[in-house]
């Protein structure tokens, strides 16, 4: 949810945001007629609330000839209290629709546009080339014994997988590897729950556009999630949490799961598009005039893991119209993927700002040394204050992927990256079964 007053008294920042997202910006005039109701149904109930108030002491000390015409004068009031109070629960609910068909505010630079409107931060590493036709990952996989497809699809439909043997093992690699990054760098590692209440949902901003990519178990009326940033983002919901020693950061462990609607015919060959996958993902929460240098350490550290595991990347500023409702700025870290000939997305991560938040009911309390209340608009010390959110992922099982394709040799085995090996136990390459 974006900042209200920011809304009411910024309008065209707000407009500005809609337009570059491919929204309409009409949506911000229905939010601001929405505010406007909603105050003034909080002013007339205040008004009518004292009036009933001031009556209440002439009622008590009436004498008793006056009282009976008092008292129903008071039965009116309070009808008309009760009324007002009424349009003010209507007014309130009716502003919080139209606010939340609004998406967070982009940050300055982020592009306008579409899926296909990203731009190019930086290539990093040269594009591998092998002197043989190369395998896809699928083929390597079935090869090395590493991925059943065949038997995922007989056991639960279209979409799943088993990994075994090498294939189990090299993805319990990545995820420790991640996992060590994560403790360095001062994560606290979370193995969280994969079902999640619809107002964490909600809250976390995925029951808008791709809300049909959510699984949903309707007579328990709990989500299936698709990252644990879900679950991450609400561990502290409705509290004020403590960020004078720094930012929270935690490291979530869970399995994934995602219908993939509307994907139909694309990427059906192996496991870049399934329904079920592991995931390491870092979750921060942090003062907001700190989110965007957090921002520039999460990427950071995604691609050192790239980098580790030699891969041939890229990093694009995705385009505001493909961020989804919460995220402010969203960069996607994407390897190449020999037998596609094309960079694919292994990763990304998102600056939410406040709006995450907002809507979950996470707060801090600003101190003087932060410049609290020293300028317009900041907050004011001891006050509380919405706190940023901000998230990324670490490891996941489509790194199988482009480790696989990357690293593979002629006789369809593949070398294992040097910082790989400590997590199979000192393993230097992975050999086709017999």
């Amino acid at each position: 949810m974006i900042d209200p007053v920011l809304l009411r008294e910024n309008p065209d920042v707000v407009r500005a945001s809609q337009v570059a997202r491919g929204e309409s910006p009409d949506t911000v005039d229905e939010a601001l007629a929405a505010d406007q109701q909603r105050r003034s149904a909080i002013a007339e109930f205040e008004t009518l609330r004292a009036e009933q108030n001031a009556h209440g002491k002439l009622v008590a000390k009436a004498p008793k000839e006056e009282k009976q015409a008092l008292v129903a004068q008071a039965q009116e009031l309070a009808a008309k209290v009760k009324a007002a109070q009424a349009a003010v629960t209507d007014a309130e609910a009716q502003f919080e629709a139209a606010v939340r068909r609004l998406g967070n505010i982009i940050i300055d630079g982020v592009p306008a546009g579409g899926e296909d409107d990203y731009v190019v931060v930086k290539t990093v590493g040269e594009i591998p080339s092998f002197d043989f036709e190369p395998r896809d990952h699928l083929e390597l996989g079935e090869l090395l014994g590493a991925i059943d497809m065949a038997r995922g699809a007989k056991v639960s439909g279209a979409r799943f997988d088993f990994l075994r043997g090498i294939g189990a093992r090299l993805e319990l690699a990545i995820m420790n590897m991640a996992l060590d990054k994560a403790l360095a760098n001062g994560f606290t590692p979370l193995i969280t729950p994969t079902l999640v209440k619809p107002e964490i949902m909600q809250g976390t901003g995925f029951l808008g556009a791709h809300a049909d990519e959510i699984y949903r178990l309707e007579a328990d009326d709990l989500y299936l999630t698709g990252t644990s940033e879900v679950a991450l983002a609400g561990y502290h919901s409705d509290e004020i949490i403590d960020l004078e020693n720094g930012p929270l950061r935690y490291a979530g462990w869970s399995t994934c799961y995602r219908r993939e609607a509307g994907s139909a015919g694309k990427d059906t060959r192996g496991i870049i598009r399934v329904h079920q996958f592991n995931k390491l993902e870092m979750f921060v929460y942090t003062k907001p005039e700190h989110a965007e240098a957090e921002h520039a350490r999460l990427l950071a550290w995604q691609e050192e893991m790239m980098a580790a595991l030699e891969l041939s990347y890229r990093v694009i500023d995705t385009a505001a119209g493909d961020l989804g409702s919460s995220a402010a700025r969203k960069y996607d870290v994407e390897a190449w993927v020999p037998t596609q000939g094309a960079y694919r997305e292994l990763t990304s991560t998102s600056n939410c700002t406040t709006f995450q938040a907002r809507r979950l009911g996470i707060r801090y309390r600003p101190s003087e040394d932060d410049g609290a209340g020293s300028a317009s608009g900041a907050p004011k010390a001891g006050k509380t204050a919405p706190v940023a959110t901000l998230n990324g992922t670490l490891a996941t099982t489509r790194w199988i992927v482009a480790i696989l394709e990357t690293h593979q040799q002629a006789d369809g085995s593949v070398r294992v990256p040097e910082a790989l090996r400590p997590y199979l136990g000192g393993l230097e390459t992975l050999v086709p079964q017999a």
